[in-house]
């Protein structure tokens, strides 16, 4: 059931940085693929600053801002994933 909610919490946090980012979503498989990617370089990022997330919203906030970090980092190096 843990997986379940990492994909979902990754589906979710993807198509949130869709909006953040240009004002729009990724499509299905990208906005997971970069939700569960961004979770993982979340997780990393925030471990680095001393920082964990507690509870749904947390983990959410986490993958969503290291989606968002995902994509600025892919942005930077040409990489477009529109």
């Amino acid at each position: 059931m843990d997986f379940l909610y990492f994909l979902l919490i990754g589906l979710v946090a993807g198509w949130l940085t869709g909006q953040i980012m240009k004002g729009g979503s990724f499509g299905l498989v990208t906005n997971l693929v970069v939700g569960v990617i961004g979770a993982i370089l979340g997780g990393f990022v925030f471990s680095l600053l001393g920082l964990a997330a507690t509870g749904m919203m947390g983990k959410l906030v986490t993958a969503t801002v290291g989606a968002v970090l995902l994509v600025v980092i892919l942005r930077k190096f040409g990489r477009n994933i529109d």
